[in-house]
């Protein structure tokens, strides 16, 4: 089955683009230019297309274009395998972005059960050896690929979290508090982790089917402290028993919050983090394309792909490697560059665009 692709894509008032029409087809698109010229902010806009807050993770009021515009919006033609999908999502005046699906009113979790969407930036070369706030987002948005549904149960765990470490701040000794949100900390956080577990199974199984050049990387949860409780009632029982140590800290000390990513270059049985810089970066590479084959391989269209400034730090044999795998998925991968040279090995199975830049205004064009 061929993967899912956008036909149109428009730009209004977003980061450097006052407006930008790009039309597409199912094949990959290598956008190149300069640096600062604006080439990420098209991948951003694609991003916008998933629940969240994009690539950047940033604020809707920080992606408008300044000083001149009070919103944006991004509007595309989404070919799932379904259907075909018309999206459009703005803010204004700095409003939360909102979102409509054919015509129709929608919330961010929406776009997840239509279009799945993946990132590689170079912002995440680091991903191994910084904190594990990073891995948590990584694994978090490879479990969103495959449901929805874990969007939710994050912010319900975050946002029930928050209310009883507020309490914990306070020094609030009424149980029947904590016994409410700690029950639904429980639910949450089980789905969570429960969601967590079925990503990495599938990019396990993913990975062991692949022929490919890029290594594979063994991944499990590991927790801060002892273990993750096996059920959501354990975790109830592990929050209410962690109260006051939790109090002595002011924070909560158990639950999904508290889990860490962790990789082993399975070749080498080197620890991720031990790796040198293009062993990361082929681990991370070789990870978003497994993601892509278990979305496939469930009998769906192949995920977008968003690779930013990913060819350069590829040798010429991985880049050859990485667009061949590319095109045998039937993934259209928004990929950018500094120069066509970088996208060469693609020949004419890739479409190309041009971004330049003048006087903080972005334009595109076909190359």
């Amino acid at each position: 089955m061929p993967g899912m692709y956008i036909s149109t894509l428009s730009l209004r008032n977003l980061r450097s683009y006052r407006r930008a029409d790009i039309e597409a087809d199912q094949r990959p698109v290598a956008i190149w230019g300069r640096n600062g010229a604006g080439k990420t902010n098209i991948l951003e806009a694609v991003s916008l297309l998933s629940p969240g807050r994009g690539l950047r993770r940033a604020s809707a009021a920080d992606m408008a274009r300044r000083p001149d515009a009070p919103g944006w919006k991004v509007a595309a033609t989404l070919h799932a395998p379904d259907r075909l999908h018309e999206i459009e999502t703005l803010s204004e005046q700095g409003a939360a972005r909102s979102v409509r699906i054919d015509s129709k009113t929608a919330n961010q979790i929406a776009l997840g059960r239509i279009a799945q969407v993946l990132w590689l930036l170079p912002s995440m070369d680091r991903l191994w050896i910084e904190g594990a706030d990073g891995r948590r987002r990584f694994l978090d948005r490879m479990a969103l690929s495959f449901d929805a549904g874990h969007a939710e149960a994050a912010l319900a765990y975050d946002k029930a979290m928050r209310e009883r470490n507020k309490l914990i701040k306070e020094n609030v000794r009424d149980t029947t508090w904590y016994n409410a949100l700690e029950a639904q900390m429980a639910e949450a956080g089980d789905k969570l982790h429960q969601g967590r577990l079925v990503a990495l199974d599938e990019v396990r199984q993913a990975q062991e089917r692949a022929e490919t050049a890029f290594p594979v990387a063994n991944l499990e949860l590991q927790q801060s402290e002892g273990e993750m409780p096996a059920t959501a009632e354990d975790l109830r029982e592990a929050l209410a028993e962690s109260r006051f140590r939790d109090m002595a800290s002011g924070r909560a000390l158990v639950g999904p919050h508290r889990t860490d990513l962790y990789g082993v270059y399975a070749a080498k049985g080197i620890p991720a983090r031990e790796c040198s810089t293009g062993e990361q970066k082929a681990l991370l590479v070789s990870l978003i394309l497994a993601n892509a084959r278990a979305l496939a391989d469930r009998g769906g269209a192949a995920p977008l792909l968003l690779l930013d400034e990913v060819a350069a730090h590829l040798d010429a044999h991985r880049r050859t490697a990485l667009f061949d795998e590319i095109c045998a998925l039937g993934s259209q991968a928004w990929m950018t560059g500094t120069g066509p040279e970088l996208f060469a090995e693609f020949g004419d199975r890739a479409s190309t665009l041009v971004v330049s830049e003048t006087d903080g205004i972005s334009e595109v064009a076909r190359a």
